[in-house]
């Protein structure tokens, strides 16, 4: 009985659904973090009377006859929505407002590209990201520099002073990645995304200028997770999911009907 794997089809995308809703809640608190969506695409349909076929020599089908085979996963796509500001009083947070993506160096020699600007120093003074991995371009900031003093600008010129002098010294400027297409990046954890085919190349340009995002020094941006919305999608998926069951559950009463019939 076709109704029964169709539901079952349902229910295995629901579930893929419900996955995707509780990874958003679980990263609710997570820096920088964005929001995935489920999508899905009907399945192959069995032709019974194709459309415009003919009924006589000169009449044919206005409508046909067709049966789906149910559901499946055509992707989980991530939402780059800016998310709100927190202020945090610490210079190596940063948020980036707008377009654009902090760049990191990985162990391997890649680059990782991050909205996780919850930077750190290590032993030698250079701004890395909270696993050690160095933001690119590399920004150095000397222990003689007086941690009041630390700022970062819109474009992303982190500067200081020493107890020596009042004068400014340049440390650095970070610069920001685009994409054409940032759904199309990699997803691998510790709030990194990798390039893809899909991606296309990065765009590298100072922050807030030739439309990419101008960096808040001293901020960090939350999850785009909306609790009440996941909530709602939840409870949808559930009561999907549940109609789907009751399906698979009328269909097998039809089915043993069916058998009683010659008793």
């Amino acid at each position: 009985m076709r109704s029964l794997y169709i539901a079952a089809t349902g229910m295995k995308a629901l579930q893929t659904n419900l996955d995707v809703i509780s990874n958003n809640l679980a990263n609710v608190n997570t820096t920088g973090f964005k929001r995935g969506r489920a999508d899905f695409e009907d399945l192959l349909y069995q032709s019974a009377r194709p459309v415009g076929a003919s009924t006589s020599t000169s009449t044919e089908l206005s409508t046909g006859v067709y049966f789906g085979h149910g559901v499946r996963l055509a992707s989980t796509s991530k939402l780059f929505t800016q998310g709100s500001a927190t202020y945090t009083e610490n210079w190596t947070d940063m948020e980036i407002e707008g377009t654009g993506f902090f760049q990191v160096l990985l162990p391997d020699g890649r680059t990782a590209y991050t909205r996780d600007g919850a930077f750190k120093l290590n032993s030698s003074g250079i701004l890395t990201t909270s696993d050690g991995n160095p933001v690119i371009p590399t920004i150095t900031v000397p222990s003689t520099a007086v941690s009041d003093t630390i700022s970062v600008s819109t474009d992303g010129i982190v500067t200081y002073q020493t107890a020596a002098s009042t004068a400014s010294v340049q440390a650095g400027q970070i610069t920001l990645a685009s994409f054409i297409n940032p759904a199309g990046l990699q997803a691998v954890g510790s709030n990194l995304f990798l390039e893809t085919s899909a991606s296309g190349t990065p765009t590298v340009g100072n922050a807030n200028a030739n439309g990419l995002g101008a960096i808040q020094g001293g901020y960090l941006e939350v999850s785009n997770v909306n609790i009440v919305d996941e909530l709602v999608a939840m409870i949808v998926g559930q009561r999907a999911y549940e109609v789907n069951s009751k399906a698979i559950t009328t269909a097998d009463q039809m089915l043993q009907t069916a058998n009683e019939v010659k008793r």
